[in-house]
């Protein structure tokens, strides 16, 4: 796939995947489509390395998407962006959102959580199954400042209607498939910001990454369209602009399951080494 010339340098889009295993074909028509968005309006591609966790995330899985990006044809912006060098930008927003009173500490386990949604008979639910119940925004200042100070495993968490009340804008989006979207972030809750040894969640990595490099078209799957409602509001609270989004259709195999690294989907690598070429590949991806 050849280089364009770039005509519209304000047009940027981006494909950001994380390096915790090979990409596979959903993963090759989501960097397809952000490709091919930035090359129809001359604009800017980049390739964003999303690896802020470091259990999962691998230096060889990063080599592995340079290579299979590379085998399929597209090119992207030097250098590229890596979300573990960054660490000191997610802890400076992070910062400000927590001098706004937005963010509260919480020290649940998952069995805490999971305890009290059990004994709550009208636990909200969203997208992803129900809300976390807010067990710790009602702790008092002292104890929080004592836990953290003996060292206590933590999680930094968006005080969503805390958040809310700093917002007077409409909380509205377009989507170019869509159309204007009205957020509704209640359906998400008071969603994990930080944690106690990394600074920065996808939520917010993701959208302080958007504004540092100039984002302005963001192509990703479906599946990530509830997530959005919660960028929005981080992008409000932080004085971010907010992009132009295109939540793309999700690839399924023969058996309607969407391909995904949890699924155990075939890899670009396993598909080069069967003697598919890129043509061949790209041809199935229209």
């Amino acid at each position: 796939m050849a280089e364009w010339k770039i005509k519209n340098p304000a047009y940027v889009t981006r494909f950001a995947p994380s390096p915790t295993g090979r990409l596979h074909k959903g993963h090759a028509y989501s960097a397809l489509m952000a490709y091919r968005a930035a090359e129809k309006n001359g604009g800017r591609f980049l390739l964003r390395i999303e690896d802020i966790d470091p259990t999962r995330c691998k230096p060889e899985f990063t080599d592995g998407i340079y290579e299979d990006l590379a085998w399929l044809g597209l090119t992207w912006e030097e250098p590229v962006r890596q979300q573990s060098q960054h660490f000191a930008e997610y802890q400076a927003a992070l910062d400000t959102l927590e001098a706004m009173g937005v963010i509260y500490p919480c020290f649940c386990t998952r069995k805490d959580i999971q305890a009290e949604i059990a004994r709550s008979k009208r636990a909200p639910h969203g997208p992803d199954g129900p809300l976390y119940p807010r067990l710790c925004h009602t702790k008092k200042d002292t104890d929080r400042d004592h836990l953290i100070k003996s060292g206590a495993p933590h999680a930094w968490r968006l005080d969503l209607p805390a958040a809310l009340d700093h917002i007077a804008a409409p909380l509205v989006w377009h989507d170019e498939i869509k159309g204007d979207v009205q957020a509704t972030p209640e359906a998400l809750g008071d969603v994990v910001l930080a944690r106690k040894d990394t600074p920065t969640s996808y939520h917010l990595s993701v959208v302080v990454d958007d504004a540092l490099q100039g984002v302005t078209h963001i192509v990703r799957g479906e599946d990530l369209f509830h997530a959005t409602h919660i960028h929005i509001v981080l992008q409000k609270l932080l004085g971010l602009p907010t992009p132009i989004y295109r939540h793309h259709k999700l690839l399924t195999d023969k058996q309607g399951q969407r391909f995904a690294k949890r699924n155990k989907s075939a890899t670009l690598a396993q598909m080069r080494s069967m003697g598919l070429s890129p043509t061949e590949l790209l041809a199935g991806l229209q």
